[in-house]
């Protein structure tokens, strides 16, 4: 397993802003190489001079959307060509909707399946054996405490995100033997561009936390915790843990409250 980063190559998708953008810093700072991935090549430029200006290490980028299946493949053939051996894989890009399930244009709906599940399952799928067969490296999956709980208002965004969380979970046992850590991160709210873009009431956004120290936290359980998963913010685990053992219905009653358009301004 590994211990630290320093010397090795991590892939961040999402990595033009928030937590993906920390993490390309803080994964920076502790001497990896970097190939960065979002749409906006503009910001990834600029990131990308000021890492390697700040910490002299390697960085690629790669411009691209993610929902497209063809996309992740060309993603792959890139670090392919260029002899990229991928160590770190964090899967951090994706984006909900905030509203009624009808309300949502069904092509928004089926990105949003597309890029928080499709296209983690297949970079991971694509980058992970080369981890096996070098038995070294991981996957950092960024999943939410939505994957805890069915969250109304938020139906596909939690249930991509249960996906996500139960994925990782099984990977981390399957992967144990191949010495390659698997790991998903479970923030909840955190200061990002994420609730303005998914049209989140600012009266909804409650423990917010910085992404940096988010991302602290990730890497910190990333490299040192054995455990498949970890829920940031204590507050975060108290609400998660205390709603395993109530029933299902008072959960979905309890998340329909915060998030429900009683709440709305």
């Amino acid at each position: 397993m590994i211990r630290s980063v320093r010397g090795l190559v991590a892939l961040v998708t999402g990595a033009s802003s928030g937590i993906g953008e920390a993490m390309a810093y803080a994964l920076a700072e502790g001497g990896a190489d970097l190939v960065l991935v979002s749409r906006d090549r503009a910001r990834l430029e600029r990131i990308s001079e000021e890492i390697k200006k700040r910490y002299g290490v390697r960085v690629w980028i790669f411009e691209t959307d993610l929902t497209s299946f063809s996309n992740c493949e060309s993603l792959f053939q890139f670090t392919e060509t260029q002899k990229i051996a991928v160590d770190v894989l964090v899967n951090n890009a994706g984006f909900a909707h905030y509203g009624p399930f009808e309300k949502c244009e069904p092509r928004d709906g089926a990105r949003m399946i597309r890029l928080n599940v499709e296209s983690l399952t297949v970079l991971t799928r694509l980058f992970l054996p080369g981890m096996q067969r070098r038995k070294k490296g991981g996957v950092l999956n960024v999943a939410s405490i939505a994957g805890f709980q069915p969250i109304p208002y938020l139906s596909v965004y939690a249930a991509t995100k249960a996906f996500v969380l139960s994925f990782s979970e099984a990977l981390w046992a399957e992967n144990l033997k191949h010495g390659v850590r698997v790991f998903c991160l479970c923030p909840g709210n955190t200061r990002t561009r994420f609730h303005e873009t998914a049209g989140i009431m600012e009266q909804k956004i409650f423990f917010c936390a910085p992404a940096d120290a988010v991302v602290r936290f990730a890497l910190r359980k990333f490299l040192k915790s054995r455990r498949p998963t970890a829920i940031f913010g204590f507050w975060n685990k108290v609400m998660i843990y205390a709603e395993r053992f109530g029933p299902r219905a008072l959960v979905v009653f309890f998340t329909n409250w915060i998030y429900g358009p009683s709440r709305a301004r």
